[in-house]
């Protein structure tokens, strides 16, 4: 930075050193070459002097302007710098989070496999609880059947029984009441009372 401004400063120093060589130069020339027809010799040393002066003008304004004006150089450099550092920062930031989350990438296939497992894993699980208890159900209406069946069986045996009992009542009375005589009749009767009376 100081070494521009040494520059620029040498820069205006010989331009206006070769601009104040030319107008003395062209100034003393045009006196005595050419009998008065040239640029009269005090419009030369006017145009010397206003640009000594213009010359002196950019000299203090450098001089002047040249601490403020690296002040904001140097601002803006450590301002450029420091946005450089926040964006390298960022980036790095921007590459960790896309490692993370390519890492998470190359997980996630492993993840997926682990997930399906678990739900095969908890359908079959599923399928088989449902299975024993479709079979503990089938177990129980089965025994619940049989048991309808053997009280049926034995509603029906007592049924057939006393069918059975009445028919053979009805069978033996109309056998009797064929093959009953009138002696018979008379002989149990007395059988009958005889029984009674040893009873008494």
């Amino acid at each position: 930075m100081k070494q521009l401004w040494k520059n620029t400063l040498s820069l205006l120093l010989a331009a206006a050193l070769v601009a104040g060589l030319a107008v003395v130069a062209l100034a003393s020339g045009g006196e005595g070459g050419h009998g008065g027809g040239g640029i009269p010799a005090a419009k030369w040393w006017d145009l010397l002097w206003r640009t000594t002066n213009f010359t002196g003008l950019v000299i203090i304004l450098v001089w002047a302007l040249k601490k403020p004006f690296s002040q904001g150089l140097q601002g803006r450099r450590q301002a450029i710098i420091d946005k450089f550092a926040d964006l390298e920062a960022q980036k790095g930031e921007a590459e960790r989070i896309y490692r993370e989350y390519e890492a998470r990438l190359g997980k996630i296939d492993a993840e997926v496999e682990a997930i399906i497992s678990a739900a095969v894993k908890q359908g079959e699980a599923e399928k088989e609880r449902i299975i024993a208890e479709a079979d503990r159900a089938a177990g129980d209406l089965r025994r619940q059947a049989d048991m309808a069946i053997q009280h049926e069986l034995a509603e029906a045996r007592l049924r057939l029984r006393g069918e059975v009992a009445e028919q053979a009542v009805a069978m033996a009375a109309e056998l009797i009441k064929q093959n009953l005589q009138d002696t018979d009749q008379n002989r149990m009767v007395e059988d009958y009372l005889d029984k009674v009376g040893a009873i008494q």
